[in-house]
C-alpha cells in the first residue's frame, strides 16, 4: 500500500521538479521513497532522537551534504524557523503526532503552512469503522482496540486518526487551497495481524500489575491464533481507507491562477 501512495504522488507531481522537500514525519519508508527522488536536498524530522540516530546511520550513504536528518517537534516555534521547501511531505503525521504533541493536531497544518513552498502532500489514515461488516472486519477491529488498550496501559498515548473530511477544513482553514483529495481501500493482511500484536505486547513489561499483564499476554496468543486461522478462511477483505491530499498555499495557488488566465 505505502508504494502504491507514493506513486500516486509521483503521477499528482508530474513533471514539476521536486526541488528542496521536507519529510515533515520520516521514517523509513518515507525516507526509501525520498532518497529515490530527484531532489536538489532533503530535510526529514522526527520526533525521536533514537529514530534520527538510526536513520542517520541507515542512510548514510543517502545522505548528500546538503540533506539531514532532524529530531524536534512541531510544537517547538524555533524547529525549523525561516525555513521554506518547495514539497513539504506529512505521511501519517497527523494521526503519529498524537504521541508527541496531544491534542496538536487542530494546528498542525497551520504550523506547516510557513514552511509549504509550493506543494503539500498530507497521507492519512481514517478512522477504523465501529462496526464490523464481516468476521475478518470483526476480528481487526479487536486487535487495534486490544493494541490500543496496552499501549494505553503501558503509560504511551495511541494515534488517533482524523478523517479526509476533517482534513479538508483543517487545510482550508490553514491558508491552504486543496486541489486533490483520493482515496484508497484497504486490505489487511497476516503482516498486519502480527505488527500490530506484536506493537501490543512490547508495552506489558511496563505494567507493573503482572498479572494482568499475563491475562493480556493470553488474549493477544488467542487473538492472534483466532485472526491468522480467520484469514486463512476468508482471505483479505477491505477494511478501512487512506487517504492522500494535495493542498497548495493559498496566495501561491491564486497567483498561479491568475497568471495562468493572462
Amino acid at each position: 500500500m505505502t508504494d502504491t501512495l507514493f506513486s500516486y504522488i509521483e503521477r499528482l507531481h508530474g513533471g514539476a521538479e521536486w526541488g528542496t522537500l521536507l519529510d515533515a514525519g520520516t521514517g523509513q519508508k518515507s525516507l526509501d521513497w525520498i532518497t529515490s527522488l530527484d531532489t536538489r536536498s532533503w530535510t526529514a524530522v522526527t520526533g525521536e532522537a533514537a529514530v534520527a540516530e538510526r536513520l542517520t546511520t541507515e542512510f548514510e550513504k543517502q545522505i548528500r551534504p546538503r540533506d539531514r536528518i532532524v529530531s524536534g517537534n512541531w510544537t517547538d516555534p524555533a524547529l525549523l524557523y525561516g525555513d521554506r521547501f518547495d514539497v513539504v511531505l506529512a505521511d501519517y503525521l497527523l494521526g503519529a503526532i498524537a504521541g508527541f504533541a496531544p491534542y496538536f493536531q487542530d494546528r498542525l497544518f497551520t504550523r506547516l503552512r510557513p514552511l509549504v513552498g509550493s506543494s503539500l502532500y498530507a497521507i492519512g489514515l481514517a478512522p477504523y469503522p465501529q462496526n464490523a461488516e464481516n468476521p475478518w472486519a470483526e476480528v481487526l477491529l479487536e486487535i487495534v482496540r486490544l493494541r490500543d488498550a496496552c499501549i494505553l496501559l503501558g503509560g504511551r498515548r495511541p494515534y488517533r486518526e482524523y478523517p479526509a473530511d476533517w482534513v479538508l477544513r483543517s487545510l482550508e482553514g490553514s491558508g491552504f487551497v486543496v486541489e486533490e483529495v483520493e482515496k484508497f481501500p484497504i486490505r489487511y493482511g497476516t503482516r498486519f495481524v502480527q505488527e500490530q500484536l506484536n506493537a501490543a505486547g512490547s508495552v506489558l513489561p511496563r505494567l507493573a500489575d503482572r498479572a494482568l499483564a499475563q491475562q493480556l499476554e493470553y488474549a493477544i496468543a488467542e487473538l492472534r491464533d483466532r485472526a491468522l486461522s480467520c484469514h486463512a478462511a476468508m482471505g483479505s477483505q477491505p477494511f478501512g481507507e487512506d487517504w492522500i491530499v494535495l493542498a497548495r498555499p493559498k496566495i501561491q495557488h491564486d497567483h498561479a491562477y491568475i497568471q495562468g488566465d493572462t
